[in-house]
């Protein structure tokens, strides 16, 4: 069963120019695994984050850093949650998480199911 879906999109450049004007915004949105990554694949990830929480009914509560999309190569992309995220995934009965990243013409996208 459908548990929940997100989409988001966000403008790569657009996306790092705020990055650039606001330094401490990218501590407070990625954690350390994600930080260090291709612009490209940061937005992509920011876009993730905000997909999970739509997936999860979007309440205001949830910590960016209790969501982590790490770099995995040659494999689909994964979800690693914990604190609030996992607390309102549980809530929901979500226990299975399907994610699709993307980006290309200067625009990352996510997509997310959550799944019962």
């Amino acid at each position: 069963m459908i548990v929940g879906v997100g989409v988001d999109v966000v403008e790569i450049e657009r996306f790092m120019a705020t990055l650039g004007r606001a330094p401490r915004l990218r501590e407070k949105l990625f954690t350390a695994v994600e930080r260090d990554l291709a612009p490209s694949s940061l937005a992509a990830r920011f876009a993730a984050k905000e997909a999970i929480a739509k997936a999860l009914g979007a309440p205001g509560d949830l910590l960016w850093h209790d969501v982590t999309i790490p770099r995995v190569v040659g494999r689909p992309p994964v979800i690693e949650m914990t604190g609030t995220v996992a607390a309102r995934a549980a809530e929901l009965g979500a226990v299975r998480f399907h994610l699709s990243l993307s980006h290309d013409g200067g625009i990352a996208t996510a997509m997310v199911v959550a799944e019962g």
